[in-house]
C-alpha cells in the first residue's frame, strides 16, 4: 500500500485505530448482502492498542464488520489474531461499535504501514498544511525579453479557499522549472514538492488531467497554448496517482 492509496483512507476516517482482533464470526445469508465475489464477511471484536486519531475516547474493545478476501484455493481467511490498521467512523448511541469507512478500510500492520499512516495524519493537522484542490480558476502565461522565455501562472481552487497558484519558468536553452505555492506570494525559491508527501498527493490525484478551457478563455490563443503545455509538463513531473 503505496502514499496515494493510504492516505485517502487516512484524510477521511474519523476514527484510526491500531487494533488486535479477538474473535470473528462469518456473516452469511442476508446480512452478506453485497458482498463481492471472492470475499466474505466478519463480525470481528478488536482491542484496539493504541487510537491513532480519534474524536475523543474509544472503547478498549469494539466490533465491526469487515470484508475480507478469500485466500489461496478458496479458503476463509482467519482473522483472529490479526493485527490490523482500522479506518471507522463512530456508531450513534454504541460507543462499543465502529463502521469501517469503505471496503478495505482495514490494512494489516506493519511497520511501515503504521509510520506511514501516523505521518499522512500528522501531516494533514499542520496548519500550512495542503488543502484539497477542487478545480482551476485562470491560467496566464507571460513572455519574457528573450525567445523562449517566459513564465506561466496557474491558480488553484481549494477546498479551503486558501491560494495555491503553480508556477512554470521557461528560459532559453534549459529545461521548464516549476514551482508550487501556497499562499498570496510565490517565492521564487520555491520548487517541486517531494513524492509522497500531503502536496504531492493533492496536486496529483486532485488536479484534473487538461487545463480547462475556461482558464485560458481571456488569453491571447498563442499564450494559452504554452500555458496548457507548461500545465501538461507539470502533470509529467508529478507522475501518476498510484502507489
Amino acid at each position: 500500500m503505496g502514499y496515494a492509496n493510504v492516505a485517502p483512507l487516512v484524510l477521511t476516517a474519523p476514527i484510526i485505530a491500531d487494533a488486535t482482533i479477538r474473535s470473528a464470526v462469518r456473516i452469511k445469508g442476508v446480512e452478506s448482502q453485497g458482498v463481492v465475489d471472492g470475499f466474505v464477511r466478519f463480525y470481528v471484536m478488536a482491542d484496539v492498542a493504541a487510537l491513532i486519531r480519534g474524536p475523543g475516547a474509544v472503547a478498549a474493545q469494539v466490533g465491526y464488520l469487515v470484508d475480507m478476501p478469500l485466500e489461496a484455493g478458496g479458503r476463509l481467511p482467519r482473522p483472529k489474531g490479526m493485527r490490523v490498521i482500522m479506518f471507522a467512523r463512530p456508531v450513534a448511541g454504541r460507543p462499543d461499535q465502529v463502521q469501517l469507512i469503505e471496503q478495505g478500510a482495514q490494512l494489516l500492520w506493519s511497520p511501515a504501514t503504521d509510520s506511514l499512516v501516523r505521518n499522512i495524519a500528522e501531516a494533514a493537522i499542520q496548519p500550512d498544511a495542503a488543502p484539497a484542490i477542487t478545480g482551476i480558476g485562470n491560467a496566464f502565461h507571460v513572455p519574457g525579453s528573450l525567445p523562449g522565455e517566459g513564465e506561466t501562472q496557474i491558480f488553484l481552487r481549494t477546498q479551503s479557499g486558501d491560494p495555491v497558484s503553480l508556477s512554470i519558468l521557461r528560459r532559453p536553452g534549459e529545461s521548464p522549472r516549476w514551482a508550487v505555492a501556497l499562499g498570496e506570494i510565490v517565492d521564487d525559491a520555491a520548487g517541486p514538492p517531494q513524492r509522497d508527501t500531503l502536496l504531492w498527493y493533492r496536486l496529483a490525484c486532485g488536479l484534473p488531467a487538461t487545463l480547462p478551457e475556461e482558464s485560458t478563455a481571456n488569453e491571447d490563443p498563442e499564450r494559452g497554448a504554452i500555458a496548457r503545455e507548461d500545465y501538461a509538463f507539470v502533470l509529467q513531473a508529478l507522475g501518476p496517482c498510484t502507489g
